[in-house]
């Protein structure tokens, strides 16, 4: 089975830089900011923001700044032979890289592991687990997804800016359907396809960043919070908030999670 090792958050490390070595477990990396050089079986490469990395074991790597500092998650595990027969990416045991087609959506899941490995709570590990086992299949078909069509891309970004301005409105899936000329159930498995999850729960994920960041930076209470977001139902708005985000609004902002230089989204 797989076992998590580490995981580590390089956040803008003057000279940063990682020896040449063999390496003796597998490296998932994330780039969230900046760009990244790495030397791979001596063949050099650049890794920017939003491109997955998966580097195998036994690989010769070294890697450092390029062109200033930057920012990026790692997750260092190793795996069985019943993982590799499971998942292609593990069974063909080569360094690959690609473009993160969903990467907020990625980064958040990857944030969440590092806090909860960072944290000390009663449970983490039950939630390690989780998240470990959800971004290593998120990657995996990340590596796996064939190219998509101009006009899928062109109708998901179409779908996805029109969240973004009016994820505090109720949204309905037939007014989704409605703006790209399409059924209900094309426009959902589309966004899916294409982004990583339905619109509904892209919908949460953006209201869930605001509320965080209302939580951090604002005197509102959290009702008026509820309200501001859309969320009339306070108890609902309370569930969702726990469900994402592994505690309560109350619990966030009295945590000092938001001090945190990196943020959960």
């Amino acid at each position: 089975m797989m076992s998590l090792i580490s995981v580590h958050f390089d956040n803008n490390i003057p000279n940063w830089r990682k020896n040449q070595e063999v390496l003796n477990h597998n490296v998932l990396a994330l780039v969230v900011e900046g760009r990244v050089k790495y030397y791979i079986n001596n063949i050099s490469m650049i890794a920017e923001k939003g491109e997955l990395l998966f580097i195998p074991i036994s690989t010769l790597r070294s890697s450092e700044n390029f062109e200033g500092e930057h920012q990026k998650i790692t997750i260092l595990f190793t795996h069985d032979e019943e993982d590799a027969q499971q998942l292609s990416l593990l069974s063909k045991a080569t360094f690959n890289t690609c473009r993160s087609r969903n990467f907020e959506y990625i980064k958040r899941r990857f944030e969440q592991l590092y806090l909860e490995v960072a944290g000390a709570g009663i449970f983490s590990p039950f939630i390690i687990a989780g998240v470990f086992q959800e971004i290593v299949g998120l990657v995996a078909r990340e590596f796996e997804l064939v190219e998509v069509t101009p006009i899928k891309l062109r109708l998901a970004n179409q779908l996805q800016k029109y969240l973004v301005a009016n994820y505090r409105e109720t949204i309905q899936i037939e007014q989704l359907a409605a703006l790209i000329d399409r059924s209900a159930n094309y426009t959902i498995s589309l966004f899916r396809e294409m982004k990583g999850l339905s619109p509904i729960q892209y919908v949460h994920m953006l209201r869930m960043k605001e509320a965080c960041n209302l939580l951090a930076n604002s005197d509102l209470t959290v009702t008026e919070i509820s309200d501001y977001l859309g969320y009339y139902d306070h108890s609902y708005f309370f569930r969702i908030f726990k469900k994402y985000m592994s505690s309560s609004p109350t619990e966030y902002r009295q945590s000092g999670l938001h001090t945190q230089t990196m943020h959960v989204f």
